[in-house]
């Protein structure tokens, strides 16, 4: 009774001896909430409560509001809003954690609350199996197929980090890749566990694979840790973001043994940062000392096809005649026909020139072929006459006979008429003097022998000119003979 006194406050016992008057003391309600706000925050302090979580709320203010139950009862929780980002991971409904912090009642909606200011997963096993849940089924949706792996390109330009700015594994990447092939690397800092890390680490992953000039290949690294400081790359999101990435991604998550999510999403696995590092960039001495092991191999290639090309080229060589040689033979030769040619063309010119004196001479005279060729057309002239009569005397037989239209039998005349016409054309066209109508001319000398050259006579000499329509007599000129 004396405890029950010092802790609360009575608003004083009403006394006296009226009805209704009690010696039990009379309180105010505000008075039993602090009495009672102060014996749970003095009996209990911190605690550590273990339940799942639900009934949880965000609210727009920051604080979270929740529900931790078990088979036995539940009990109300709030986090306020600084210590949200302190908890050590993301409270989501169904899931079983531990919750630190005090026991304080609400007066005005008279009932008690645990406010928390940090929380863990009740136990590993149960951490474990939400880990491999979220693992199977983002390996049924295909995430994890060695068909969306993409190849490490073998010299990067640039290197992406997502890592955190402080710790050690921002400086081992970048004394490897120093080391190793000095290139250029992009970080791009994150908190790497914690509330909010999982988001930072997807929004990271997305903006550098979104970059206008993004790097050739992105690691995605942190240290090592427990499975809670892990948990933010075993996030959906995260590992999401790292399938999507259109870098290839090298993660290096933790130590050796630590197996995250993202190791699964990641083109590439490396057991630690420093592998990661030597993962991306090749080792600058073994591409020197490849490099000039395949210059030696190729100089001495080339050096083994130069000499047995020049030793084949020898050998063609050998086998091959002797061309100034050749050369000095096909001139002489030529030199010989040269010479030969010219001591025979003038004996050849001679010759023709014989020949065609000699058939000139066989020609008959002018005169001859004339008289024949007029004896033949007069001949055949009185052959067509004789034949034209008899034809007329036929037709005028016929008519009496059978008489005829008139323009029958004039027709049939014109037709003849044609006829003889082009026979007559004919033998004039193949008549010697149709020759000289054209404007030739027969030149003879004074024993009648046709002349075919001027150097046949000698300058003065007397030519006779026959033309179609007479015969002329001339004298050769000596002027006119040297022109």
């Amino acid at each position: 009774m004396m405890e029950r006194e010092s802790l609360l406050s009575p608003a004083g016992p009403q006394g006296g001896t009226g009805p209704g008057s009690s010696n039990i003391p009379e309180y105010s309600v505000g008075a039993i909430s602090s009495a009672i706000k102060r014996v749970l925050e003095g009996t209990f302090g911190r605690v550590r409560v273990r339940g799942e979580i639900t009934e949880m709320k965000r609210y727009a203010s920051g604080h979270v509001y929740l529900s931790l139950k078990d088979e036995g009862g539940k009990i109300s929780g709030v986090i306020w809003r600084g210590n949200v980002s302190r908890l050590g991971m993301v409270p989501e409904n169904g899931t079983e954690v531990i919750a630190t912090g005090k026991i304080s009642s609400y007066g005005e909606r008279s009932n008690y609350q645990l406010i928390i200011d940090s929380m863990e997963f009740a136990g590993e096993g149960a951490l474990l199996a939400r880990i491999e849940a979220l693992r199977v089924r983002l390996r049924d949706e295909g995430l994890f197929d060695q068909g969306r792996k993409k190849p490490i390109p073998f010299l990067p330009r640039c290197v992406g980090v997502v890592t955190s700015r402080s710790g050690a594994v921002l400086h081992d990447i970048c004394t490897t890749i120093s080391r190793r092939f000095p290139r250029d690397v992009l970080l791009w800092p994150v908190a790497v566990q914690g509330e909010g890390a999982a988001r930072q680490i997807t929004h990271a992953v997305q903006a550098m694979g979104n970059l206008p000039n993004p790097p050739d290949v992105l690691i995605v690294a942190r240290g090592g840790g427990s499975l809670e400081d892990l948990m933010a790359f075993n996030d959906e999101a995260v590992v999401r973001a790292v399938a999507a990435c259109p870098l290839p991604v090298i993660s290096a998550v933790g130590h050796e043994t630590d197996t995250t999510l993202v190791d699964y999403a990641a083109d590439r696995r490396a057991p630690t940062p420093t592998a990661a590092a030597e993962m991306a960039v090749p080792l600058r001495s073994e591409l020197m000392a490849d490099l000039a092991h395949r210059a030696a191999r190729l100089s001495g290639g080339l050096a083994g096809i130069l000499q047995r090309q020049g030793l084949r080229l020898q050998a063609v060589a050998a086998r091959m005649p002797d061309l100034p040689g050749l050369l000095d033979t096909a001139r002489m030769r030529l030199d010989d026909r040269a010479q030969r040619l010219e001591l025979a063309l003038p004996g050849f010119v001679m010759r023709a020139r014989a020949r065609l004196g000699q058939a000139a001479y066989h020609l008959p005279a002018v005169e001859t072929v004339m008289g024949q060729r007029r004896g033949l057309v007069e001949a055949q002239a009185g052959r067509l006459q004789s034949g034209w009569e008899r034809y007329l005397d036929g037709c005028q037989i016929r008519l009496l006979r059978a008489p005829l239209r008139l323009e029958t039998v004039q027709s049939r005349l014109a037709l003849q008429r044609t006829r003889l016409e082009g026979v007559a054309r004919h033998l004039k066209a193949v008549s010697p003097l149709a020759i000289l109508e054209r404007g030739y001319v027969l030149v003879q000398d004074e024993a009648g022998h046709a002349v075919t050259s001027s150097a046949a006579l000698p300058v003065g000499s007397h030519v006779q000119l026959s033309f179609a329509d007479g015969v002329r007599q001339a004298r050769l000129d000596p002027d006119e003979g040297r022109r």
